[in-house]
């Protein structure tokens, strides 16, 4: 008798065991799947990356990141990972073309010259990526942001002022300049997330913006990171700085806060 109760109740863990094991299995780690895609946006081949998370079913925001002047690298690609990691989907979005990607400053001059000049070509190359975008199952098309870095926020937030169809834009340590504030055309929610030390970008400039934000009515939040300078968002940017005498430096807890920042600026705005 004793023995049999005893096997009844290995045998009703085990069942325990498996239906807690099932449970578990719902809520599996980031499978996360990358690709790298090709499209052309007036007759130029752009070559952008592509990652999110396999076990996430359905549709779910989806997230250009522009890069920095230097191009698709692999701080790029880890930038569009993490955010697959949260559950979208994010494409390190290629803005020069062939995937191009600078080696040094001069090369960076050269590719960023003529989104400087003429910043409306943001219009043009970003729709191309956001529709390679929409083709994927797994993007919610009526759910789009923009994130860019250095460059890439001078280019993210332009897109935005020229009337991009964004719930929001996010800006790390980018420039403020290009195509005017347009009430009628600026339709995303915006966050700047700048370096309190930051040479390239002046704390007028920034303040100006934001100004000019806030006299249109345009839902925004501005982010000033103590001792940051330009690029603290890249683990590179010591070394890099270094090696080519520029003023910029990685700071670890500018990078995790505006990072928080941003997440919070997404849940907020984002249904999942």
């Amino acid at each position: 008798m004793k023995r049999q109760i005893i096997l009844e109740s290995i045998i009703v863990a085990v069942i325990i065991l498996g239906f807690s094991s099932v449970a578990k299995s719902g809520n599996l780690p980031p499978n996360i799947k990358e690709e790298t895609v090709s499209y052309t946006v007036n007759g130029v081949v752009y070559n952008s990356f592509i990652a999110y998370d396999d076990n996430i079913k359905g549709k779910r925001p989806a997230i250009l990141v522009v890069p920095e002047w230097w191009g698709v690298n692999d701080y790029t690609k880890m930038r569009a990972r993490k955010l697959a990691e949260l559950g979208y989907i994010a494409m390190a979005t290629d803005v020069f073309g062939g995937g191009k990607v600078a080696t040094n400053p001069a090369e960076a001059q050269q590719f960023t010259g003529p989104m400087y000049k003429d910043p409306t070509l943001a219009k043009s190359l970003l729709d191309g990526a956001a529709n390679k975008l929409k083709e994927y199952s797994q993007t919610d098309p009526n759910n789009f942001a923009t994130i860019g870095y250095c460059f890439g926020g001078f280019v993210a937030l332009n897109y935005a002022k020229l009337g991009a169809d964004l719930k929001c834009v996010v800006s790390f340590h980018g420039g403020m300049g290009g195509t005017p504030v347009d009430k009628k055309l600026l339709k995303a929610k915006v966050l700047v997330c700048q370096g309190g030390s930051d040479s390239f970008v002046a704390q007028k400039d920034v303040d100006k913006f934001k100004h000019q934000l806030d006299s249109i009515g345009v839902d925004n939040t501005v982010k000033v990171y103590a001792n940051a300078t330009h690029a603290f968002t890249n683990p590179d940017a010591t070394a890099i700085g270094k090696k080519f005498n520029m003023p910029i430096e990685y700071n670890p807890q500018a990078d995790k806060d505006s990072w928080n920042d941003m997440k919070m600026f997404f849940r907020k705005i984002f249904t999942k």
